[in-house]
């Protein structure tokens, strides 16, 4: 049952990964920068290169804008991209980066990421589980050390450097916030 439990929760994460895009580059390194002008640390883990911060671009990476949605009623019903702030509050772009809906993470045309990066697809957040250990163990390895950000009982290592935070999530039926501090999506 506990196995279930677990997987439900990985599942969950690699379905709302799109809801706060976590992007990745295939190879190389570099400080990536996205169309705003922040820069983003990196981290390597296996053969992955991962961005070690969430994404908080206002824009596409050819300068379109995204546009931003506060109103709760427009978001849920929204059938094309957007963003926002947890809580419309942008004080927090820094420490949580921005919340993409599904249309802004999957845009084909053009990304979100910085130029050379994407969001991962559901089998490279499979190649990383499976490297940091599985399922069981992998979220602890990847997750902000300590209780500044996470909630109490938080026993994460960040091992990785991923530094995952936990920035919550907008929900797609009826815009309301919500985990913040509790749990991430990528």
């Amino acid at each position: 049952m506990k196995r279930i439990i677990i997987f439900r929760v990985i599942l969950i994460i690699a379905i709302y990964s799109l809801l706060q895009a976590g992007c990745k580059k295939p190879g190389g390194s570099g400080l990536p920068v996205d169309a705003d002008g922040n820069e983003y640390d990196t981290v390597v883990i296996g053969s992955q290169v991962w961005l070690a911060e969430n994404l908080k671009t206002t824009k596409y990476n050819n300068g379109v804008p995204v546009p931003l949605i506060t109103d709760n009623d427009t978001w849920a019903s929204r059938s094309t991209a957007a963003f926002c702030w947890y809580d419309n509050d942008p004080s927090l772009k820094d420490t949580y980066g921005a919340l993409y809906n599904w249309w802004a993470a999957n845009e084909k045309i053009t990304s979100i990421c910085p130029a050379g990066y994407h969001v991962p697809s559901d089998e490279e957040w499979l190649t990383l589980i499976n490297y940091l250990g599985g399922e069981d163990i992998a979220g602890d390895k990847l997750k902000a050390a300590g209780e500044q950000f996470w909630s109490s009982g938080n026993y994460s290592t960040n091992e990785t450097g991923f530094t995952a935070m936990p920035g919550g999530w907008r929900s797609h039926m009826d815009g309301t916030f919500s985990s913040k501090g509790w749990k991430g999506y990528w």
